[in-house]
């Protein structure tokens, strides 16, 4: 049975949690790891990369010289590849990187990623994480209590509160996400994962089998 220790928000240890089996106990699945955070990644492509070709560069389509006595190999048009500022052969043009893969391997590199880190004892728990309204001040005290200043932070919410994203986007290396949006690339970027106790239970309630 893997656990964790919980802090309340004041950065005091309370002890220790343990963390259900179905999320934190699994088998780590490599492949599946790969599989998923190279579909996360390629997701994140905008695809916008273009490179003219030579239909696409500001030239006429004269032929630069007559075709014979020159003594200069045959030319067609200044966009010819060959030619300095001609088109390019071959280039990047818009396409779209996206793909998806089954909810089941999503589903299974997001466990293995989490008791890959509850493995290395790097889950951390909070519970009565209330801000009313943006203070990064107050979450700086909090993480330089618990331990956590200076490390990536990737904190698991139970659900969207503006007032802490706030709070910690001006914090170096501190993630915020909502627990039904956890991804296992997210988690293994991170040193480590923070919890609050009801996205531990929201967690559990989306993601246990």
């Amino acid at each position: 049975m893997t656990s964790a220790k919980l802090y309340d928000f004041s950065g005091t240890l309370k002890g220790t949690v343990e963390l259900p089996e179905t999320l934190f106990g699994a088998p780590v699945n490599k492949a599946v790891l790969y599989d998923s955070v190279r579909q996360y990644l390629a997701n994140q492509r905008r695809g916008t990369s273009k490179a003219k070709g030579r239909s696409d560069v500001s030239y006429s389509t004269k032929k630069p010289y007559k075709q014979k006595g020159t003594g200069r190999a045959r030319a067609g048009m200044r966009s010819s590849p060959i030619w300095r500022h001609g088109g390019v052969v071959f280039g990047p043009h818009p396409r779209d990187y996206h793909y998806s893969i089954p909810r089941k391997m999503k589903r299974i590199a997001l466990v293995s990623a989490l008791s890959d880190k509850s493995r290395s004892e790097n889950v951390v728990l909070v519970e009565g994480v209330a801000i009313d309204k943006p203070k990064t001040k107050v979450f700086v005290s909090f993480l330089q209590a618990a331990g956590l200043k200076g490390k990536r932070v990737l904190f698991i919410t139970h659900a969207w509160n503006d007032a802490v994203y706030r709070s910690v986007r001006n914090i170096p290396g501190i993630d915020v996400i909502e627990s039904r949006n956890t991804n296992a690339y997210g988690i293994l970027r991170a040193e480590v994962v923070l919890i609050s106790k009801e996205g531990l239970s929201t967690l559990e309630g989306v993601f246990a089998r």
